[in-house]
């Protein structure tokens, strides 16, 4: 069947869209999320919330188009694969045009919750985590998935210490900036070798896995468009900054538990130092605010009082 995408990023087009995937929503209730139109092809996609049950998936431009595709044909391979992986529950899927509908689960992102994380919840937040990293990343996971789908792409990497180097000096205070060279260096000597490969969410950050507000597990994770070929330290690069290093520690104890393996917490820190000064740098030079609107430089203290906290 032909791929092919919506013509335009307007809650009417996804009307039409629906009309051929799935009638019965066509008529609904339909409140977008980044349905805004975006010069780079690569970013034309966005979701919606269909009649506050269902949330569609869609695309007005191939590369992400392709990427839906990718992401219904790796949840179906997982399900076979890692069948304890707490994925949507798919309720239809199309190539013509690209599109995925699941159905909405009663759950938060973990960024909605993590305010409410005590020293008392901590273990067990960190189970729920390292069970669904350390069933991801077995051996015979990518193995079942591979002989699936075929080879599977790698995530994009974040930004490189050379663009790091670079970029980031005028975003931040004179007194930050040795220190970020001297960071970027401790990251190409961390990183020069590579790592074991595993099947990797791509794109782990506190959006992307969803919790119960009052019992606080984890219910979901989304989001499967990126995932592919990658070492497991960079499938856990967001968690120190995302859960702070306390609860960060505990889940990589117990994903070593779970698994057998050992991870090394400095390829972590050096995937999470490209990830986060990546992220500012690109936002800083596109004029988008920070997620948490506050500044580069602060973005630096953090990530000295992490580095700091595990010693490194």
């Amino acid at each position: 069947m032909a791929l092919t995408w919506l013509s335009e990023p307007t809650v009417e087009a996804l009307r039409a869209g629906l009309r051929t995937v799935s009638p019965d929503l066509a008529d609904g209730t339909i409140v977008p999320r980044g349905l805004e139109p975006s010069d780079d092809p690569q970013w034309c996609a966005a979701s919606a919330v269909v009649d506050g049950r269902f949330v569609v998936k869609f695309a007005w431009a191939e590369p992400p188009a392709l990427r839906i595709c990718h992401q219904v044909r790796l949840m179906a391979a997982l399900r076979a694969a890692a069948p304890r992986l707490p994925l949507p529950i798919v309720v239809a899927v199309s190539r013509d045009p690209a599109m995925l509908i699941t159905r909405r689960v009663a759950a938060v992102p973990f960024f909605d919750i993590r305010h409410m994380v005590a020293p008392a919840d901590r273990q067990t937040i960190a189970s729920d985590l390292a069970t669904v990293l350390a069933d991801l990343h077995d051996s015979q996971v990518l193995k079942t998935v591979s002989e699936e789908m075929g080879p599977l792409p790698e995530p994009m990497a974040p930004a490189s210490t050379a663009t790091l180097r670079a970029g980031f000096g005028p975003m931040i205070r004179p007194d930050q900036r040795d220190r970020v060279l001297s960071w970027c260096d401790w990251t190409d000597r961390v990183l020069a070798a590579p790592g074991r490969t595993v099947l990797v969410h791509g794109d782990f950050h506190g959006d992307n896995h969803l919790w119960d507000r009052k019992s606080l597990r984890l219910r979901l994770v989304i989001d499967w468009e990126t995932a592919g070929t990658g070492e497991p330290e960079f499938g856990l690069r967001c968690l120190p900054g995302d859960c702070g290093i306390e609860l960060f520690t505990a889940t990589v104890a117990a994903y070593e538990r779970m698994s057998g393996t050992t991870l090394d917490v400095d390829r972590i820190m050096a995937w999470h130092l490209r990830t986060v000064l990546g992220d500012a740098l690109w936002r800083a030079e596109a004029g988008v605010a920070l997620p948490d609107h506050r500044t580069p430089a602060q973005w630096i203290d953090d990530l000295t009082a992490r580095f700091t906290a595990l010693g490194t």
